[in-house]
């Protein structure tokens, strides 16, 4: 089982920080979105919390100095930097492409018919920093804390 130790670290990573979007959601708005266990984005980060347990398991379990940990904190680094500015800043620029689609067509009395135009595309894709952070410390607590378990 042990062997296993960081991937059970980084599967079970992801699950919680899933598990918890709807928490974090509802003590922010009041609004219960069971919803959001399958969704992308929201507080804590999925991406950065799974990928985080999985580097720090690593660590644990091979060392600082190996390179499973080295190539692993690499692919960290990029998937972190992807949640918080690639991904973040793509689906604010779906939110303002909704948003001009919706002035042109108030503006202009013509409503836009070309299926393009009607798809259902989620503005939310990425995190906040904040978000990146709390998905950071809930990767380390898993990792610790699976590393005393197994």
């Amino acid at each position: 089982m042990r062997i296993f130790y960081p991937l059970i670290s980084a599967v079970i990573a992801n699950i919680a920080a899933q598990a918890l979007k709807p928490l974090f959601h509802y003590i922010k708005t009041g609004e219960k979105n069971m919803g959001m266990i399958v969704e992308s984005g929201g507080l804590p980060s999925s991406h950065t919390s799974m990928v985080v347990a999985l580097t720090v398991s690593i660590a644990l379990s091979e060392g600082f100095d190996s390179t499973a940990f080295y190539i692993s904190a690499v692919f960290s680094l990029i998937t972190i930097y992807d949640a918080a500015n690639v991904r973040y800043y793509a689906g604010q620029n779906i939110a303002i492409t909704k948003q001009l689609i919706s002035d042109f067509e108030t503006l202009t009395q013509h409503k836009l018919s070309d299926p393009i135009y009607l798809m259902k595309v989620k503005s939310v894709l990425g995190h906040k920093w904040i978000e990146v952070f709390s998905g950071f410390l809930l990767g380390i607590v898993i990792a610790i804390l699976f590393n005393i378990i197994l």
